[in-house]
């Protein structure tokens, strides 16, 4: 593991010193790609980075991540927690635009990992956000267009659930059935169709 860069301990030291913010430990690894990843352990009091070559996305993750460290903690909404809400994006999108990120630099990185990002982009203001939510939703369209047309595989039939080792199947199309779906077809049965393109 090597140490953090000057300009990372630096970056984190500013912002921490804004937020009133205790320092995380910092660890610090390359990686033989173009990306960057991170993560954030509140409870270990560490920040995780696994640095690509690309020095703008090494500082947009540095710097997301310490917006998971100073932002106000994540609620819980329908059993599961909200990482990137509202809160989370004030913090961070005020951090990139602060500490030396564009904002079309920073829309587009944090884009590319959470397209939800654009959403609350918009509703915070961010230059050009509008627009980039515009062309993300003009590519999806696009994309959906290409897209061939589903077609019936199986047609409508009763569900008959079977065990296959540790999964549980659908006797007619082979289907896995899982998580509340599952749940809800052992209670009361049901039917479904098998789509494919």
């Amino acid at each position: 593991m090597a140490e953090a860069p000057a300009w990372a301990r630096a970056l984190v030291a500013a912002v921490c010193a804004e937020a009133d913010a205790p320092l995380p430990r910092l660890s610090w690894r390359s990686r033989a790609r173009a990306a960057t990843t991170g993560v954030t352990r509140r409870h270990a009091g560490a920040i995780s980075i696994s640095a690509g070559s690309d020095p703008d996305d090494q500082r947009l993750t540095l710097l997301h991540e310490l917006a998971h460290w100073t932002a106000p903690l994540p609620r819980r909404g329908r059993g599961r927690v909200a990482h990137h809400d509202a809160a989370f994006y004030r913090t961070a999108f005020a951090l990139y635009l602060r500490h030396g990120l564009s904002a079309p630099a920073a829309l587009a990185g944090e884009s590319a990992r959470y397209p939800s990002a654009l959403r609350h982009a918009r509703a915070l203001g961010v230059p050009g956000a509008e627009e980039a939510w515009a062309a993300r939703r003009a590519e999806l369209r696009e994309s959906a267009r290409r897209r061939p047309a589903m077609r019936v595989l199986v047609p409508e039939h009763r569900v008959r659930l079977v065990r296959d080792g540790r999964w549980t199947r659908c006797s007619v199309c082979g289907v896995r059935v899982v998580g509340p779906v599952l749940r809800r077809l052992r209670r009361r049965g049901g039917s479904h169709v098998l789509l494919g393109r």
